[in-house]
């Protein structure tokens, strides 16, 4: 099955100044969401491989837009998350089927490697509101400067029988980290820890 999407949205957030400072880069952030329909809304169903292949669908398609959205190529990626809110109608395992089975294989194509776990959150919820997508380091899970967020909302999403899937990816850490740990430069990336 694919994905029977009725809307898609992405965008940049970039960090130019904090604390009074400048930032030189800019860090930046990518986040692409796609507002899908949910076949199992107001259904249980033992078998939600149908989710999961969507799931694959969604992790290159918003991978590769947010990829292009920050105008890198898939090495200079240093960061993704993923995360979905089910609308009222469904309940918190067609998010998991959606994020965790298939989704991180085409999403780490996308940002060549993913050594590293996708950090994820699940949610049910109505339109209009927040969905938190938590960041780490594709490739080392222990570089402290990646551990981040990025908010999504849309105004009609998701509605009782949708999903909102999001991915983000960056091209940097926070702004002005400083509480040690491995950095981005030191990372091997063979482990997904270090």
């Amino acid at each position: 099955m694919s994905a029977d999407i009725r809307k898609l949205a992405v965008w940049v957030e970039e960090t130019h100044r904090e604390i009074g400072r400048a930032i030189t880069p800019p860090t930046r952030k990518a986040v692409a969401v796609a507002v899908i329909r949910n076949p199992f809304a107001g259904v249980y169903a033992e078998d939600l491989s149908d989710l999961m292949d969507i799931g694959a669908e969604l992790g290159g398609l918003l991978g590769d837009r947010c990829v292009a959205a920050l105008g890198i190529t898939p090495a200079q990626a240093e960061s993704y998350g993923k995360a979905a809110m089910v609308g009222e109608n469904g309940e918190l395992e067609h998010a998991a089927a959606v994020l965790h089975p298939k989704l991180g294989a085409p999403l780490r194509r996308a940002v060549e490697k993913g050594a590293a776990l996708v950090p994820s959150s699940k949610k049910m919820g109505g339109p209009g509101q927040v969905l938190d997508v938590p960041l780490g380091h594709k490739d080392a899970a222990y570089v402290r400067s990646h551990f981040d967020g990025i908010e999504v909302r849309l105004n009609d999403a998701p509605r009782a029988n949708e999903i909102l899937v999001a991915v983000a990816v960056t091209d940097s850490g926070r702004p002005l980290p400083r509480v040690g740990g491995l950095s981005h430069s030191d990372a091997v990336g063979e482990d997904g820890l270090r």
